[in-house]
């Protein structure tokens, strides 16, 4: 494996460890809450509402994260099959670099403009990544 398909992989793999943590998040958020009895488990089993929320904006910050980065996935694992360049690893890397920013923001102070910055930013890098990507794929059509 190159050392930009590498890139790539390590790209992969860091958007999923944004999840994990977020997972961790959430759990410290939930479980505590649900074993003091501050939240009943019957009133959360069907709707999420009733979590408090810091408890919503992880959930919603985990959700998220099978969204857009999905696109990051996919754009991945062909740049890799493609034998990727260190141009698209280093697009890889900025978008989860942005997908955290995000994440953060998200469960921190949840300042909507500062998180829409950063989706903003992430989605500019995956549209470019896309391009680049079906851009190889036309040129491989047609060597």
């Amino acid at each position: 494996m190159s050392g930009a398909a590498l890139a790539v992989a390590l790209a992969l793999w860091m958007q999923g460890m944004i999840v994990f943590a977020l997972i961790l998040v959430l759990c410290v958020r939930r479980i505590p809450r649900v074993m003091r009895g501050d939240v009943k488990v019957r009133d959360i089993a069907l709707d999420s509402s009733n979590w408090p929320s810091d408890a919503r904006q992880a959930a919603n910050a985990y959700n998220n994260q099978f969204e857009l980065p999905v696109l990051l996935f996919v754009a991945g694992g062909i740049a890799v099959w493609l034998g990727a360049s260190w141009w698209e690893a280093s697009l890889c890397w900025l978008f989860v670099a942005a997908r955290a920013v995000q994440a953060f923001v998200h469960v921190t102070d949840n300042n909507v403009f500062n998180r829409f910055k950063a989706f903003i930013s992430g989605a500019a890098i995956i549209a470019v990544l896309w391009l680049t990507i079906g851009v190889r794929l036309l040129m491989e059509g047609f060597a």
